[in-house]
């Protein structure tokens, strides 16, 4: 056996599932990135439910918890494009806590069957109703039987964990080499308002990219988002349109994103197309082995973009959401047959 690929172990046991959240790694790209710019990737599908969202779900819960805002017993109950559902169900699976998830009926079934097959129950509202409706679903349900309503778009506990961790192992893991760029898309905007309070401390230099859809700029629009007094969102934004970029920018600005936005905590923000997003998923995964959703291949189109014109010798970090397994049932895959194709088919005629 070769010493490479020995292993130890961890060094540790968990006494939960929850513990596992984080530390994910930043891998280098070698086939598909440009010469001169060396390339890595924030790979979040080593969370335990494949994706960045676990981070939150955690601290959400946890945060409550410790404030005593989270009853023992008590539901909770969530608006979600699917990922932010997937990991609450995890971590109400792990604690105890029954969850009921509001989500749009346009997003991939594997999301609500995950979800389904974690314990949760899934409440799926009209598509025509957009990301609006089924947060005023969630909220109207914690109204009524008095849940406890999670309210990841303007949870502060959203933001403060992508300061306490996501940012935190970028800095620990790029000690020894030079970060010119980090490139993010948002949904929430906890992740990219978070890590930049830790970068834009630890690493001045280091420019932060936004992407989001190119037919849905809201930040890039300039628009002011119209809010209620709590600071939910009072009605859809009016640069959104519908997307194909799945947990990406909802019809309205989230108040956490919007810390972001009143704090310069980017340097530019860039549009994207997200057939062009996939297009760069699936090179990913056939040409580098790293499988992940629309999002993820879509901040890596926006990172090859920045990269054609970036300084030789740049380094470059792009964020990777989740895994491409919760796409099965998008246009993704469209393209990939289940049945063999004639080459294949001529290979199994071989023997």
């Amino acid at each position: 056996m070769t010493e490479r690929y020995t292993t130890n172990g961890r060094g540790r046991l968990y006494n939960a599932i929850t513990e596992t959240v984080g530390d994910t790694p930043c891998v280098r790209l070698n086939h598909i990135a440009p010469e001169h710019v060396a390339i890595y990737v924030k790979v979040e599908s080593f969370n335990p439910l494949s994706s960045v969202k676990d981070r939150l779900a955690l601290n959400m819960i946890e945060a409550a918890e410790r404030e005593g805002r989270l009853k023992p017993g008590q539901t909770v109950v969530e608006a979600t494009s699917g990922n932010t559902g997937i990991g609450l169900a995890m971590v109400c699976a792990a604690k105890g806590y029954p969850l009921v998830i509001t989500m749009a009926e346009s997003f991939s079934i594997e999301r609500r069957r995950l979800m389904r097959f974690l314990g949760a129950k899934v409440v799926l509202t009209p598509k025509e109703e957009k990301g609006i409706g089924m947060y005023r679903k969630a909220a109207a349900l914690a109204d009524k039987y008095g849940w406890f309503f999670a309210r990841q778009f303007e949870s502060r506990d959203n933001a403060d964990i992508h300061e306490s961790t996501t940012g935190r192992e970028i800095v620990a893991d790029f000690a020894n080499t030079r970060l010119d760029y980090w490139v993010t898309g948002y949904g929430t905007g906890g992740t990219v308002t978070g890590v930049a309070r830790v970068l834009r401390k630890a690493l001045p230099d280091c420019k932060i990219i936004l992407s989001e859809p190119h037919n849905a700029r809201l930040v890039g629009s300039g628009e002011s988002q119209e809010r209620n007094a709590d600071g939910s969102p009072a009605s859809s934004h009016p640069a959104w349109e519908p997307h194909v970029i799945q947990g990406w920018t909802p019809d309205f600005i989230p108040g956490v994103l919007q810390e972001g936005i009143d704090n310069q905590c980017f340097d530019q923000v860039l549009p994207v197309d997200g057939a062009i997003g996939m297009k760069w998923a699936a090179r990913l995964a056939a040409e580098e082995g790293i499988l992940t959703g629309v999002s993820g291949g879509s901040t890596l189109a926006t990172a090859m973009e920045v990269a054609a014109t970036a300084p030789k010798g740049s380094t470059m970090l792009v964020m990777l959401p989740d895994t491409g397994e919760r796409y099965l049932s998008t246009p993704l895959f469209e393209s990939i047959p289940a049945e063999m194709n004639d080459e294949e088919q001529a290979l199994a005629n071989i023997t």
